[in-house]
């Protein structure tokens, strides 16, 4: 956990970046609403929201070694958000901020895309299991799954199969 740190003010402008390209890259193909991916979702303004709001960065850790290549927001005992910069993923940064939010912040919980089947199967290999709770993203008709840590459904882990569909691990389809 040597280069995670919470964020300050001057980490504005990398969190902007990070987080409005890699939701592009990760949800264009699941919304498919350029108004919002393109229109809407800019880095400028996010900087100067943080900026404006220091606040808004009380529960962000970044993952800094030279600069800032990833972030998580934790409240209470949930991660809101985890992005890492698409040029450094695969480096092992998502999972190092993954488990400081576990070790230092016992987060038991948090949201995933249903169609976000990467972010699913990185979420499973740190602990986290499907529950049956599902809700629809705020303003669009994509749904959210709920995981949690440690946490086993009846008859074994849920999976996500693709559009919706589900199974339990070692059932039948």
């Amino acid at each position: 956990m040597e280069f995670i740190r919470k964020s300050c003010t001057a980490d504005a402008s990398r969190l902007a970046e990070i987080l409005v390209f890699t939701k592009r890259m990760n949800y264009r193909s699941i919304f498919r609403n350029d108004k919002v991916s393109f229109g809407e979702l800019q880095v400028l303004p996010l900087a100067q929201k943080f900026i404006a709001d220091p606040r808004s960065l009380e529960h962000i850790w970044v993952y800094d070694d030279e600069f800032v290549k990833g972030m998580v927001h934790i409240e209470n005992s949930w991660i809101e958000e985890l992005y890492v910069d698409s040029f450094f993923q695969g480096q092992g940064i998502g999972a190092a901020l993954i488990e400081f939010a576990i070790e230092r912040f016992h987060v038991k919980y948090l949201w995933v895309l249903e169609k976000n089947h990467g972010a699913a199967r990185f979420y499973r290999s740190h602990g986290f299991v499907f529950t049956q709770e599902r809700r629809l993203q705020e303003g669009t008709e994509e749904y959210l799954i709920k995981m949690e840590r440690g946490r086993q459904t009846s008859g074994g882990d849920a999976c996500i199969l693709g559009a919706g569909e589900w199974m339990e691990t070692g059932s039948k389809r």
